[in-house]
């Protein structure tokens, strides 16, 4: 409840100063009823106002106070990174393998330590055939308001759980349901970890979401270099996310696009930036 006492803190601290400037400005008032009602009005702006932004904040994809957050890297270059959350999870996981397989992709899973733990041999298959593991924590809970030692238990947890699956490269994060405030974003700063999210998530709208075809349709309509596309194909909810996964790869390689992994994304753009 840390960032709740924090936001508390920061609406008094709002309506304090508010009185403040009001006093300077309209003159102190003489009566406590009149302090009230300015603090009552004071209250239903700020309130509002701080509420709203702290929304915005939360579910933004470009921003976070702390450390960096990645949803697309700025390159010229034909690469995009198809990244898959929430696994693993069979047999829709072994089903996904085949087709990267098959289709000769490298893909990045961001998993969630819970089904890692449960599903072991799933993940070290994914990280023989080349698959770069994010953490995507270990229940999968909204981090928002949540303790130091709950944000630190759900990543730390997770990490070793990529490591003992046999992935050596650098863990990134990607934050469960794209909500984030403070403290996740402070911590993850701290461990030097990157939160990626995402531009393009189609079986994320329901628009899109109810055929393989409209999500092939719409990511073929907005991927652009650099672009990172999130799908959930792992899960029995998904299907048809699983069953689009062939278009969406047949569709970019015709337009010319490589797929690569968030990793391989990023050193893309490092590379661009010393050229």
């Amino acid at each position: 409840m840390i960032e709740a006492g924090i936001l508390f803190a920061i609406i008094l601290l709002l309506i304090i100063a508010g009185l403040y400037v009001w006093r300077m400005a309209a003159g102190y008032p003489h009566r406590k009823s009149h302090i009230a009602a300015r603090s009552i009005v004071l209250c239903a702006v700020i309130i509002p106002f701080v509420l709203f932004l702290t929304y915005e904040f939360m579910n933004a994809r470009t921003f976070q106070l702390f450390g960096r957050i990645v949803s697309e890297v700025n390159t010229p270059q034909p690469v995009v990174a198809l990244t898959f959350d929430d696994g693993p999870n069979p047999p829709y996981t072994d089903k996904l393998l085949t087709v990267l397989r098959k289709k000769e992709v490298k893909a990045t899973f961001f998993v969630m330590g819970a089904q890692l733990e449960k599903f072991s041999s799933l993940g070290k298959e994914m990280v023989r055939e080349g698959h770069e593991l994010g953490n995507h924590s270990y229940s999968h809970p909204r981090m928002i308001f949540k303790s130091p030692r709950f944000i630190r238990s759900e990543i730390e947890k997770t990490d070793q759980l990529i490591r003992q699956a046999g992935y050596a490269g650098e863990i990134h994060f990607r934050s469960p349901y794209g909500k984030k405030l403070l403290l996740l974003p402070f911590y993850l700063s701290k461990m030097n970890k990157k939160n990626i999210f995402w531009d393009i998530e189609p079986d994320s709208h329901t628009d899109s979401a109810e055929s393989a075809d409209k999500i092939v349709e719409n990511i073929l309509a907005k991927t652009k270099p650099g672009s990172i596309m999130l799908l959930h194909a792992e899960k029995q909810t998904r299907k048809e996310s699983l069953k689009a996964v062939p278009g969406i790869i047949d569709g970019l390689k015709q337009k010319g696009y490589d797929f690569v992994t968030v990793s391989e994304l990023l050193a893309v753009e490092g590379a661009d930036k010393v050229n």
